[in-house]
């Protein structure tokens, strides 16, 4: 039944909305900020920590930001550290660029919250307030090779990690 719901929301995404970002339903009295581009020709949009967290020295840490993206099918949300919070603070992204898919909204483990897992490499701790924008989000579309779908029927059922299983 959850695949059922979860199936039935991704169709909707896709027939009424073409891309975008919402706030999950925990944080929708915290004040989240969606992402927005800063100049005409921004390619990303700014994304806010929704919390203030501290990155320990030579540790990873997962910063939520209280959003969820929606998509097209053929698409995916590619997510990059940010260059000025990058440089200061001597931190990146731990898998160089995350990756948001699109059946990732709405997920049951988690409603597609997307968290920004950030390595501090320094030997200091960094501090991180709510509202820094951390991270950018592009929309990109994706290619598949040919008959690549033949045989997958698979759904994801979860957050973080969901698709090792497949």
């Amino acid at each position: 039944m959850a695949t059922l719901f979860a199936m039935a929301a991704f169709l909707q995404v896709i027939i009424l909305k073409t891309r975008g970002f919402e706030i999950v339903t925990a944080y929708r009295e915290k004040e989240i900020n969606l992402p927005q581009r800063k100049t005409l020709l921004s390619a990303g949009y700014d994304i806010e920590a929704a919390q203030d967290a501290i990155l320990p020295p030579k540790k990873i840490t997962i910063v939520p930001t209280g959003l969820k993206a929606y998509m097209q099918a053929d698409e995916y949300l590619g997510l990059h550290i940010r260059s000025g919070f990058s440089i200061k603070n001597s931190v990146s992204l731990i898998n160089g660029q995350g990756i948001i898919d699109a059946d990732y909204y709405d997920n049951c483990d988690n409603e597609g919250h997307i968290m920004i897992a950030v390595y501090n490499h320094s030997d200091n701790p960094v501090s991180i307030k709510k509202s820094d924008r951390i991270a950018q989000g592009i929309f990109y579309r994706y290619l598949t090779a040919d008959n690549d779908d033949f045989d997958i029927k698979n759904t994801r059922e979860g957050g973080f990690g969901s698709t090792r299983g497949y």
